[in-house]
């Protein structure tokens, strides 16, 4: 008994046979084409329960048709096939309402998979939001690669829903370029984007920096002031580096998360929020939670659709992507029109990346900026990331031990400060940087220790007291197990 009928268009003979051979044996009834007019002929005569087509055909484009689709049979699920396999197709396929999106090439099971639920669910009207314009030389996210496909495909089933998003993803992968899409391309784009990095504000500001305070409410406080989520209402409200956040402001935040209001510090009246979450992080947050430093229901609320971003060194297929899109904004900027050799991009192919797509932007920059040719040579980014890795020592590869910290703590430093821009960061920056020095020190010789305090004194050669002190200073949670 069959399945269902499915209508196959595709211009190319040999993905059309493949496909047809596979849902036919899956036990669908298959009908091929290979132009659009005779699809919509089939469409519109209401043939059919499934559509599998191309985007781009002969005589047409699918996203054109979809429309129609829409308005004609808005029960009909359309699964949309592409090799443009860019960011702005998932998110024009979601926005036109197709049932799915599959970039090519796509696994066989996958769309019989996917063929199967859309015959078997229920109907429901999907009917498309607002079109979107030819976004193509703004793209926001670059890449083809297969596991940037699936955070398009990720990304583009969120867009029109205010589920809580959690970006994991070492630093300088995009963290925040990813949230800003989301927010651009969502439901919520015409409301305030409002990004708040929890490592770059002093501990004892956070919660006033998020919540606002009112007038007196501490010394200093001289003005009522709003806080992020105010300023973030009807929007998105970005967190980055949530893992950094204290105990403290995780507890309020978890307040607004369950009950979608918040009172300003100082103040009595609760304000109701109506803002969108999404956080980031580059830490392991289940690591924190066992070392009792970040709140374990606090991660749930925030972990709804776990998002992960892979390094540059995972997806190096995208790297001459990602090169003529930087080039491409340099020009825009007036520091000369350049390309980069074939020998160039080999290099950077093989090159670990520990900056991520960062390291990328400020090598395409610098070559930019300070040699005159037109074309770079492989012997220029040879040299320019030669002088990167010697800079950084043993810190340009995961995993491996940091020989010198001073050299770590300048790359931590330099990647920090550019992400500020042209901009100073907050004052206090002395006291944070020792901060962020001090507790990883003593947590890790308490954990090395197993929680003698006495012995992880001797070991870091400081005053019994004085590390008792660090310890309820630093909120360190200290746990004592047995040799």
């Amino acid at each position: 008994m069959s399945k269902g009928v499915v209508l196959v268009a595709d211009d190319d003979t040999a993905i059309r046979t493949v496909v047809n051979q596979a849902l036919s044996r899956a036990g669908f009834e298959v009908r091929v084409t290979s132009n659009i007019a005779t699809l919509w002929r089939w469409i519109s005569a209401g043939d059919g329960d499934v559509v599998v087509t191309d985007v781009a055909m002969p005589d047409g484009n699918a996203f054109e048709l979809l429309p129609k689709i829409k308005r004609t049979r808005p029960d009909l699920p359309v699964i949309v096939m592409s090799a443009q396999n860019t960011f702005m197709t998932a998110i024009t396929a979601s926005e036109k309402g197709a049932y799915e999106y599959l970039p090519k090439p796509f696994d066989l099971q996958e769309l019989i998979t996917t063929a199967s639920r859309a015959v078997s669910e229920p109907k429901k009207s999907n009917a498309p939001s607002k079109t979107l314009e030819d976004e193509g030389d703004r793209m926001p996210l670059v890449g083809r690669s297969p596991a940037m496909q699936e955070i398009y495909r990720v990304l583009a089933r969120l867009m029109q829903t205010d589920l809580t998003l959690m970006i994991t993803g070492e630093s300088g992968t995009g963290k925040e370029l990813v949230a800003s899409a989301l927010h651009e391309y969502g439901k919520r784009k015409n409301g305030p984007f409002v990004a708040i990095n929890m490592a770059a504000i002093p501990k004892d500001l956070i919660e006033s920096d998020l919540f606002g305070h009112e007038k007196g409410a501490f010394t200093g406080a001289i003005n009522k002031s709003a806080g992020r989520f105010e300023q973030a209402e009807g929007g998105t409200l970005f967190l980055d580096e949530i893992g950094d956040m204290p105990m403290d402001a995780q507890t309020r935040l978890l307040r607004v998360l369950q009950q979608g209001e918040f009172t300003s510090v100082g103040g009595r009246t609760p304000i109701k929020t109506n803002v969108r979450i999404v956080a980031a992080t580059n830490k392991d947050l289940r690591i924190l939670i066992n070392k009792g430093l970040f709140r374990e229901d606090l991660f749930f609320r925030l972990n709804v659709v776990p998002l992960r971003l892979p390094p540059l060194r995972e997806r190096a297929e995208d790297i001459q992507d990602l090169v003529t899109h930087f080039l491409a904004i340099n020009a825009n900027e007036g520091l000369g029109d350049k390309t980069i050799d074939q020998g160039g991009l080999d290099v950077m192919r093989r090159y670990a990346w520990p900056g991520n797509v960062r390291e990328l932007e400020n090598l395409i920059r610098r070559v930019v900026a300070l040699y005159p040719q037109e074309v770079i040579s492989s012997e220029i980014i040879s040299s320019e990331l030669d002088s990167s890795k010697s800079s950084t020592a043993e810190y340009a590869v995961p995993g491996e031990v940091i020989a010198d910290i001073s050299l770590a703590t300048e790359h931590w430093l330099n990647d920090y400060f550019n992400g500020f821009g042209d901009a100073p960061p907050p004052p206090g920056l002395y006291q944070r940087v020792l901060r962020q020095v001090e507790k990883p020190l003593i947590t890790a010789t308490l954990a090395l220790t197993r929680g003698n305090q006495i012995k992880a004194a001797e070991l870091l050669g400081v005053n019994r007291n004085t590390l008792r002190k660090k310890i309820r200073d630093l909120e360190i949670q200290v746990v004592k197990t047995h040799f």
